[in-house]
């Protein structure tokens, strides 16, 4: 990796007024999808007006990266996962500490706030909308996470993935308990997307997907205006999953627990109650919910072992 890496991938600034855009990749450092599919939007963006003269950018993008030292080191953290320390308290805490004195994800996390605080400040948008790139281990992780607010939902059901809801109570400290409107001062939106299998190519093409879906759901940019071939993939990718989903059961690994997931299992992968999922030193684990696999661990960091969501009905 850069040695010289900035937090900053780029930014994009329309000729007309519009949302403050927030793309953030690499939360986790071995998850290098967002990274890669922020920038070539972006270089996207900064060619439409030439073959484009009639394109119109309405807003701000900003997209920067998560976690740089893990990101160099193509690991999900250094000394705890950055994406659970999204805690109002603890931040204000954070802040009365000297920079020098923290530790690495700490130092990162008020890095990141600094950096999206500074765009609010200098851009004084009438809404925020903050989205947080993602990939997951296994196989088919194609989804999008939101609070259960129906105008957050319709902006997730654009991404053309499953929309999994409840994720907030499986959860503490993410990017999504953090950006809302209470602790950044302006309107604000955050939604998660997930595009794929860490090191799988198809990932950075979903993720270019979503970004640019999530643009035009925003009033961006106009369906119209930005060529989006990589959507029909994602969606071809998608069409047999659910639309919508709701959290049934989460397993947490307990610090140091010996936690191995059964090989072979993959993201919506159906299961039933008393199906082996896993295993500990205190023998197996087995599913406690009829439902769909999500998540299952197959890497060495992280405190989740896996979620059971199930589908829900819903309005097209």
């Amino acid at each position: 990796m850069d040695q010289d890496l900035e937090r900053i991938i780029g930014t994009y600034e329309g000729k007309e007024r519009g949302p403050l855009f927030i793309c953030i990749g690499a939360m986790h450092g071995n998850e290098p999808a967002g990274v890669k599919a922020i920038d070539l939007v972006i270089k996207m963006l900064e060619v439409e007006p030439v073959k484009n003269p009639d394109f119109v950018y309405k807003g701000k993008f900003v997209g920067i990266i998560g976690n740089m030292k893990a990101y160099r080191e193509a690991k999900r953290f250094i000394d705890k996962d950055l994406n659970r320390q999204f805690l109002k308290d603890k931040i204000e805490q954070l802040k009365s500490i000297p920079t020098s004195e923290l530790i690495n994800e700490d130092k990162e996390l008020i890095e990141i706030l600094e950096v999206i605080q500074n765009e609010i400040d200098d851009y004084q948008p009438e809404q925020l909308v903050v989205l947080d790139l993602h990939t997951t281990s296994s196989k088919g992780g194609i989804f999008s996470i939101c609070k259960s607010d129906e105008r957050v939902i319709k902006i997730a059901k654009a991404l053309h993935a499953p929309v999994v809801l409840g994720m907030l109570k499986g959860l503490q400290g993410t990017t999504l308990h953090y950006f809302v409107t209470e602790n950044m001062g302006v309107d604000t939106i955050s939604l998660t997307f997930e595009s794929g299998q860490h090191t799988e190519e198809l990932s950075i093409t979903r993720a270019i997907a979503g970004i640019v879906c999530c643009l035009r759901e925003i009033n961006a940019v106009k369906r119209e205006d930005v060529e989006n071939y990589h959507e029909e993939r994602l969606i071809e990718n998608t069409k047999d999953l659910p639309v919508l989903t709701s959290l049934a059961y989460k397993y947490f690994i307990d610090h140091n627990e010996y936690f191995v997931m059964k090989p072979g299992y993959y993201n919506f992968q159906k299961v039933s109650k008393g199906d082996l999922i896993a295993k500990n030193s205190d023998g197996y684990i087995l599913a406690e919910h009829d439902g769909l696999l999500l998540m299952p661990l197959y890497q060495s960091q992280g405190e989740d072992g896996f979620f059971i969501v199930q589908e829900i009905e819903h309005d097209n």
